[in-house]
């Protein structure tokens, strides 16, 4: 039997559009896209690219965190650059967030996301 939870934290961006900020079947949670929006105002963080980098990954921990996880429970995520170049950054605010043994990821570099955001990740966490 399947036993399917919507989650939802406060601490993370309420979603803009017609999506739950996660779904837990199991003991799999699927993680939806994060964007440096602050959870309080609903606007992107001010700052360069890696204040960016660094409130999306805020927000998934947050929605983690409302999952009885954390960012180390992440087995795969995926990361969306409106700008490869910031490849190298995103590696190295990563390295903040996550420890070995690191998740399994993809990193694509896409035309354009939500609000002119430069950054996006979502992911799938197993607790």
């Amino acid at each position: 039997m399947t036993n399917k939870a919507i989650i939802h934290s406060d601490n993370a961006p309420a979603a803009i559009g017609t999506y739950s900020q996660a779904v837990k079947v199991n003991n799999t949670v699927y993680l939806s896209g994060q964007i440096p929006l602050d959870p309080k105002t609903m606007q992107l963080v001010e700052g360069d690219f890696a204040a960016q980098a660094h409130q999306v990954f805020k927000n998934l921990r947050a929605v983690c965190e409302a999952a009885d996880g954390g960012l180390k429970d992440i087995v795969k995520l995926n990361i969306y650059l409106t700008d490869l170049a910031n490849f190298p950054t995103v590696n190295e605010v990563m390295g903040q967030y996550f420890q070995q043994p690191y998740p399994a990821r993809a990193a694509l570099g896409i035309s354009q996301l939500p609000r002119n955001s430069l950054i996006e990740a979502d992911g799938v966490m197993v607790i």
